[in-house]
């Protein structure tokens, strides 16, 4: 792999499944009780521009399974580029701890981070893009599913950081993937241009929630305003109302399709109580693989 963890983009295919492979080992030792300290004495330093409780929970959670630290750093205690520069963060850091995970908002702050970083640096999220939930989003489909091939996923909602991840993997793996978003919310144009090029995927960009669902074997969705977009709510709500799902929705997709959120979830917004509380919803299976997955890029890079 390469040093840092900041877009599926970077990595190979075969790359992608070997952190599978190594996800499945460790959370079968996890749940086996076996002890699988293979970061034993290194630290994480974990800086949060944005709080979120899933993403310090799985890698502190996943950290200490491994036998290492892991060190919360809170908006108040860095301040990363009004407080400090993001370089000097990155060098200082990089001085006391074997690794860095960063949940920002602007993706130029990972990328400098990254760049000015000693030590591996891995994205947990930006304005851009989410890479460890799509990472875990698939390695739950394929826990379900048994195999990625013939996959159809159905990402209904905003064209935010999380479909531009599943953007990017559609870039590295073959997969339908289906963008049911309201007119005027695409995802990024050059994410989704240079994922269409390599010609992996059949990537599609439409605005009829109803043509994206159909025979979809996963359908996803998000919150319609992200962290940093809330003066947006209310207009977005009313946008958006027509790209709920719901289990009118559902019943334009297959019997069997799964329902997937990477949550919070704001329920009865983009996602119905019904839909989110029904036998093909797998968003806990998905949240728990978000510590299994990072644990295994965690390893990949660190140990």
């Amino acid at each position: 792999m390469n040093k840092h963890f900041l877009s599926i983009a970077e990595l190979t295919k075969d790359e992608i499944y070997e952190i599978f492979d190594l996800t499945k080992e460790l959370k079968a030792k996890q749940k086996k009780g076996e002890s699988h300290h293979l970061l034993k004495g290194k630290t994480l330093a974990m800086v949060f521009a944005k709080p979120s409780a899933r993403t310090r929970i799985s890698f502190e959670s996943g950290m200490f399974q491994l036998g290492g630290h892991a060190l919360y750093l809170s908006p108040n205690d860095i301040g990363l580029g009004t407080r400090e520069a993001v370089k000097d963060v990155a060098r200082v850091l990089s001085r006391y701890n074997d690794g860095i995970m960063a949940r920002l908002f602007g993706h130029n702050d990972i990328i400098e981070l990254a760049e000015y970083s000693s030590v591996p640096v891995i994205n947990g999220l930006t304005d851009l893009l989410h890479p460890c939930q799509i990472m875990a989003d698939t390695f739950t489909i394929l826990e379900h599913r048994k195999t990625l091939d013939n996959l159809k996923v159905a990402f209904i909602g905003d064209g935010n950081n999380v479909a531009n991840s599943w953007i990017n993997f559609a870039s590295r793996v073959p997969m339908t993937l289906a963008l049911g978003v309201p007119d005027g919310f695409d995802p990024n144009p050059d994410i989704l241009k240079n994922a269409r090029q390599t010609g992996i995927s059949s990537i599609l960009v439409l605005h009829d929630p109803r043509e994206a669902v159909k025979d979809a074997d996963v359908v996803y969705t998000d919150v319609w305003a992200s962290m940093g977009q809330e003066a947006e709510a209310t207009k977005r709500k009313q946008l958006f109302k027509p790209f709920q799902v719901n289990d009118a929705l559902m019943k334009h997709a297959r019997p069997d399709t799964f329902f997937m959120h990477c949550l919070p979830a704001h329920r009865n917004e983009e996602v119905t109580d019904s839909v989110i509380e029904s036998p093909n919803s797998i968003v806990f299976d998905e949240a728990e693989n978000r510590m299994h997955v990072q644990k295994a890029i965690m390893v990949k890079l660190m140990a």
